[in-house]
């Protein structure tokens, strides 16, 4: 009954739908093209190997897909789709794969339009990354008997609550689950309360301790940093919200009264808001925007204003603070920081990545702040005492590499559904 109501709700609401595509598409061009995508429609499909399909809503979840989506192409036996719902998560795809993937937008959650991607695509597996739990989608998967595998999955407790107001419909949503691979065991106890099978449920750890750093991805970092002033300290504002930005650019302000050299890179979370973040910075501080290539000497801010460079940037830093985190979103992803050996600063609402941030600050990588003074002083010091900073991040990448092996769990999950057993090795 609840499904029933909630598809009536979303076909009363598509007139809303289209309009709120119009006016993103304003501010980030590409989610009006390909619209008849998301309503099952596609000119392409994959016609050669059976399909698996791996499901990454946005950006993020399309980095933690990709050491996955990458084990499932060293396989061979299969076609490998990628659905996302934004058109920053398809840039990310495509710069990430090119070819080597099909990439479509994901259907909208409604029985039809999932219908028709079904019939159309015929996958003989999903891969849905982390929590997209869609009523529709799972229902005509499972009245298709097609598996689902939830992977990489977290639900806060936050999260949890709010499911377990609709116990029947979550529990049904459940068991159209094959497996859920979760993150931890907190994670895993929380599905099971809310009615997950005990033998559907694998904790394997995050699948973004796997990122690997290509050579030719430090040779870019290195380039870059030199470009920038490598004896400058360099602090990177990373994923940074609405309310966040002038935290930091005051925390900034009071870190140049004392390292006058320092430089900021700031890159916002939505790419909508690079314009007003620009503006906001360039009102107190010479300020440049990464997509103009070089920066003059005097730049004290360059505003992060391209798209899948968070990697590359990271690279050129020595500090970084993780945005989400001062403001009530949650935080985001501090493995990729702490991969480059990043001495990391999170605000305190971290409930996104609850565990791995309580680890890593309690292994001694990471150090949580609360506001502009706070972070002020946790930067000056790290710059004033460089073997301190040194030794946190060298804990930061320690943390990481204790906590590598999730991609090899999954795929022990995934591999009785796949053609024929999948080569276990990782491609480093």
């Amino acid at each position: 009954m609840l499904r029933f109501l909630y598809t009536l709700i979303f076909i009363i609401a598509l007139p809303v739908v289209f309009y709120r595509l119009w006016i993103k598409d304003k501010k980030v061009p590409g989610y009006k093209i390909r619209w008849p995508e998301r309503f099952g429609i596609y000119t392409e499909t994959p016609q050669q190997r059976p399909v698996v399909w791996v499901h990454a809503v946005s950006v993020g979840e399309v980095v933690a897909a990709t050491p996955i989506i990458r084990r499932l192409l060293d396989h061979g036996g299969v076609s490998v789709m990628v659905t996302t719902m934004t058109p920053t998560g398809s840039t990310r795809v495509t710069n990430t794969f090119g070819k080597q993937v099909l990439h479509v937008y994901a259907p909208y959650d409604l029985p039809w339009t999932v219908a028709a991607f079904l019939r159309r695509t015929r996958p003989i597996l999903s891969i849905i990354m982390e929590t997209e739990l869609w009523p529709n989608m799972l229902h005509e998967c499972a009245r298709q008997q097609l598996p689902i595998i939830l992977a990489n999955a977290r639900l806060s407790e936050r999260s949890a609550k709010r499911y377990a107001r609709f116990a029947k419909t979550t529990r049904a949503l459940l068991e159209c689950l094959s497996h859920v691979a979760v993150q931890n065991a907190e994670d895993g106890q929380r599905f099971l309360d809310l009615g997950l099978a005990a033998n559907k449920l694998r904790v394997i750890g995050s699948v973004k301790f796997d990122i690997t750093l290509s050579p030719e991805i430090r040779a870019a970092a290195t380039a870059l940093r030199q470009t920038y002033g490598a004896d400058r300290p360099v602090v990177i504002a990373a994923s940074t919200h609405e309310g966040e930005d002038e935290i930091v650019l005051d925390a900034f302000a009071n870190l140049l009264r004392r390292q006058q050299t320092a430089l900021l890179i700031l890159v916002p979370r939505h790419p909508e808001r690079f314009d007003t973040v620009y503006s906001l910075s360039s009102a107190r501080f010479n300020t440049c925007r990464r997509s103009s290539g070089t920066c003059p000497e005097h730049t004290e801010v360059i505003v992060g204003d391209t798209m899948g460079e968070m990697i590359l940037l990271y690279g050129c830093a020595d500090v970084a603070f993780v945005g989400g985190s001062l403001i009530e979103r949650g935080g985001h992803n501090i493995i990729e920081p702490a991969c480059w050996g990043l001495p990391i600063l999170c605000g305190p609402h971290t409930f996104n990545f609850a565990d791995i941030s309580k680890r890593l600050e309690q292994c001694g990588g990471m150090k949580t702040v609360h506001d502009a003074a706070t972070l002020a002083r946790q930067l000056d010091s790290w710059f004033e005492r460089p073997e301190e900073r040194l030794r946190v991040g060298a804990k930061a990448l320690e943390f990481t590499e204790q906590n590598r092996g999730a991609v090899d769990r999954l795929m022990e999950v995934v591999d009785p559904y796949l053609p024929h057993p999948i080569n276990n090795s990782p491609n480093c």
